[in-house]
């Protein structure tokens, strides 16, 4: 996920990377008919970390800030991908384009977010891949400041992804 710093000062800002090492998630994938394939994605919030190369310092605060004062993933430990509405074209042999009409719950409220994705079916793995984008205040988050507002988070947030994922015995 990526953070985009703007404002009077902003070229002195960070644009953060942030990692998302704890999710579970499932994808029923029906190749026949993908259209009834569904998804369910979860991310502990508590997880995310940012993964640039920056002070330990700045890194901890980042963290801290954002976990406490963004995502208050004390109060809000999911954040939930669900999708039971799929297109799809395919484009290749085992290659499709989807489109997921599904809902985000971020931070106690749920929206509709589109995310388009290539995907790879070989065998019993799947490989997803694609970049969406999410507006912080579609989910009652204010974009964080330093440095008195001069310097403050972008509210659009872009977020990629690259998932494999195998069939289950």
């Amino acid at each position: 996920m990526r953070a985009f710093a703007t404002g009077p000062l902003s070229a002195f800002g960070h644009n953060p990377t942030i990692a998302i090492p704890d999710f579970e998630g499932e994808a029923l994938v029906n190749p026949n008919a993908p259209e009834e394939s569904s998804l369910r994605f979860v991310i502990r919030a508590a997880s995310l970390l940012v993964t640039d190369d920056i002070s330990a310092k700045d890194r901890n605060e980042i963290n801290r800030r954002m976990h406490e004062d963004v995502l208050e993933s004390g109060a809000c430990p999911e954040i939930v991908y669900e999708c039971s509405k799929a297109s799809a074209s395919k484009t290749g042999e085992g290659q499709y384009w989807v489109v997921l009409d599904g809902e985000l719950t971020l931070h106690r409220v749920t929206r509709s977010q589109p995310v388009s994705a290539r995907v790879t079916l070989n065998g019993d793995s799947l490989r997803a891949t694609g970049e969406f984008s999410v507006r912080q205040c579609e989910y009652e988050i204010r974009p964080v400041s330093a440095v008195g507002g001069t310097v403050k988070l972008k509210d659009e947030l872009r977020l990629a992804f690259d998932i494999s994922a195998r069939k289950q015995a």
